[in-house]
């Protein structure tokens, strides 16, 4: 099994370290990204100490990202964001609310603190794909989470229909449909009433 290798970044990386950090990475990710890239460099003293004004500029700046974050996290506890969506007559979304769709709901907020809300920050599963109430939770780092409450709205009111079941997938479980009675069609014509004459 490979060893991982140490590598001096040159640029901020999310989730592995800032300008001047030395790290340990996976042989594959340093040859097939971050040494093409430029993203990273084989540390030596000098490299290191030509970074370091940059790296003080970067831990300035993740310090003061991490405030404005902290600011929008305390701003977004307790937020009901609405969306309204077009769906069936049971509630099932033509299409689906999407990360993507819930972090641009979001973005007011964030772009009033000069801050940006990424699809990646906003931790569903799954697409939400039914009408209804979700706990959503976003999440910038480990320490900074918070749970939101998005309300999916139909377009139109839902007509009151026979309950339908869906299986875990969302699929309508097709139920058999009872026959309705059939009467045979009675003739109002008296038989051979055109042959009655000799």
């Amino acid at each position: 099994m490979a060893r991982n290798i140490e590598l001096l970044l040159q640029e901020n990386v999310e989730n592995l370290g800032i300008v001047g950090d030395v790290v340990k990475v996976k042989p594959g990710f340093a040859r097939n990204y971050l040494l093409p890239m430029g993203v990273a460099v084989v540390p030596t003293p000098q490299r290191i100490a030509a970074l370091e004004a940059e790296r003080e500029q970067a831990v300035a700046a993740l310090a003061e990202q991490k405030e404005r974050r902290n600011l929008i996290i305390e701003k977004l506890e307790g937020i009901a964001l609405t969306m309204t969506r077009s769906c069936n007559d049971q509630g099932v979304l033509y299409g689906s609310v999407s990360q993507r769709d819930i972090a641009d709901g979001l973005q007011e907020i964030a772009v009033s603190m000069n801050e940006n809300i990424d699809p990646r920050h906003v931790r569903v599963a799954t697409s939400i794909r039914h009408i209804g109430t979700y706990e959503v939770p976003i999440q910038f780092e480990q320490d900074l989470r918070t749970e939101i409450q998005v309300i999916v709205e139909p377009d139109q009111p839902l007509e009151e229909r026979e309950e339908m079941e869906f299986d875990d997938e969302g699929e309508l479980i097709e139920k058999p449909q009872p026959k309705a009675e059939e009467t045979p069609a009675e003739s109002t014509e008296p038989a051979d009433a055109e042959n009655t004459s000799d």
